[in-house]
């Protein structure tokens, strides 16, 4: 596969670009993303919020402006349970279609997809742009093990156009995730 330049800038904890490879700054004062940038700063490392050119509204979008592997995108899929009216993050391989009944299985509750006000007073975060942390509140979080097979991953930050890099490690360590097979 041959590689493709990345398209993107870097935005500093300022909210100002590091370099200028796209013409205009449209996120970088966004709240959400600001929210991103506070989660990851908070649990160390080198994480930092990438502004892409184009949009990473869905795993497709994201890998094709990252020059990556769908596989290698994390889709914050949000869930509510049925009974308890919780909501349940599944960070899942963007190639990977999420098995609702394993996902119910799992919580011993069933579930059901969680629609666009539900993700947003639950996660703060609109739906395309729902990053894995930053959360309006605590959430029950399953991580696809299938995102394991990759030394590198990527996860939206906070905007449809925000992503940041991280090993699979760090998205459990920073959501207390659990580890399944979701598909």
């Amino acid at each position: 596969m041959k590689a493709r330049k990345l398209r993107f800038q870097i935005i500093h904890e300022a909210g100002q670009p590091v370099d200028h490879p796209v013409t205009e700054d449209r996120v970088g004062t966004n709240p959400s993303v600001e929210r991103v940038r506070r989660a990851l700063t908070a649990f160390g490392g080198d994480h930092r919020v990438i502004e892409l050119a184009e949009s990473a509204r869905t795993a497709a979008d994201a890998a094709r402006a990252l020059g990556c592997r769908v596989d290698q995108i994390v889709k914050s899929l949000v869930f509510r349970g049925r009974h308890t009216g919780r909501a349940i993050l599944v960070g899942a391989s963007g190639a990977n279609r999420v098995n609702e009944s394993r996902i119910a299985g799992l919580l011993a509750e069933p579930v059901d997809k969680a629609d666009a006000d539900f993700v947003r007073a639950r996660t703060g975060f609109a739906i395309g742009g729902v990053a894995p942390v930053g959360h309006a509140e605590p959430l029950t979080t399953l991580i696809d093990e299938d995102l394991f097979a990759w030394e590198e991953i990527w996860a939206a930050a906070g905007h449809p156009n925000t992503v940041f890099r991280l090993a699979p490690a760090d998205l459990v360590r920073m959501t207390a995730g659990r580890v399944v097979g979701v598909k």
